[in-house]
């Protein structure tokens, strides 16, 4: 077995999961990222993934590798600069154990990330999030959770792993109805309910019953639904909601649109970026601003305040001469 094998368990064990205590969504996305770059590096090189060596993973490899996941496999520049973070993270990592390739790990990670265009933010309007909530069928157990699972995403704003991982014990409907919630970077925040989403969620609970540790929105299994499921759900009851409500034709809409329809909608009701961070559990403040360009009205509020342009600008004159009288005084 050559030094990159061990080198690389030794990563996931050790520095991951026992000393950085990574996620496991971040455990999932890094070991992805190998998997793939170890297929590539068979299929190139002839050789069993446990028979490679830190040698045959050098900087133009692992960059044929990038160009390969854009070219071949039709990736993103988001989804390639992931890739190339999981592989940079274990390099730092074989830095410090294997000093000998000083040389071809500091050429590796001098590998620089792309700059990625920014998307435009898909958000729902108020319509359009109405019909989404009236789209599940309340006849059928299936359509009650869907109903109760969409209505807590658009008033939450809970990321599609938070709302997978809520159990019943981290719903209080009493006085300050919230939602409690692990978020991204293990940070746990409480989220408020209206009354409206509070009432829907009991009437939920109250059909769902188990115990304190069982998933608020579960499979038919009662096993937690999965997120792969809550977007298919999302999708199905989007395309229903499209019948009735036009502007949803042509609108790829999925929990993380949900997620951004929240961040709109408060926003739009005044809610200060501070605050709006705090709400989606966002680490800096800056993050919210991709709200804050997408926001319209914004704008043209201060639009509304400037003059317009060509004009010449002139004195006050009052239009009575009483008025005028009073404002000489």
């Amino acid at each position: 077995m050559s030094a990159l094998a061990p080198t690389l368990q030794a990563f996931f064990t050790q520095r991951l999961i026992s000393q950085r205590q990574a996620s496991p969504n971040t455990v999932a996305a890094y070991r992805d990222a190998w998997r793939l770059l170890l297929r590539h590096a068979q299929d190139r090189t002839g050789k069993q993934p446990g028979q490679l060596d830190l040698a045959d993973l050098d900087a133009p490899f692992v960059a044929g590798f990038l160009d390969h996941l854009e070219h071949d496999r039709g990736n993103s520049v988001r989804t390639r600069n992931a890739r190339l973070a999981a592989i940079r993270s274990f390099f730092r990592y074989a830095a410090l154990c294997h000093p000998e390739h000083a040389g071809l790990i500091a050429r590796v990670l001098a590998i620089p990330a792309k700059k990625a265009e920014r998307r435009e933010l898909c958000y729902l309007s108020q319509p359009e999030t109405d019909a989404l909530l009236a789209a599940p069928r309340r006849d059928t157990w299936t359509g009650r959770r869907d109903h109760a699972l969409l209505d807590v995403a658009v008033e939450t704003g809970l990321r599609v792993s938070e709302l997978t991982g809520l159990r019943n014990r981290d719903v209080e409907l009493g006085a300050g109805a919230h939602v409690s919630c692990h978020g991204k970077g293990r940070k746990r925040r409480a989220t408020p309910l209206r009354k409206q989403t509070a009432a829907v969620l009991g009437a939920w609970l109250k059909e769902r019953g188990g115990g304190p540790d069982d998933p608020v929105f579960p499979a038919r299994r009662g096993t937690p639904i999965s997120r792969g499921a809550v977007a298919r759900r999302v999708a199905r009851h989007a395309a229903a909601a499209a019948r009735h409500c036009p502007s949803l034709h042509g609108k790829r809409v999925t929990p993380h649109v949900l997620r951004h329809s929240c961040a709109m909608s408060l926003l739009a009701q005044g809610v200060d970026t501070a605050v709006l961070a705090l709400w989606l559990g966002h680490e800096r403040v800056e993050t919210t601003q991709i709200y804050v360009h997408a926001d319209m009205s914004i704008k043209e509020r201060a639009l509304a305040r400037t003059a317009p342009p060509n004009t010449t600008p002139g004195r006050y004159q009052a239009p009575d001469s009483l008025l005028a009288f009073l404002t000489g005084l």
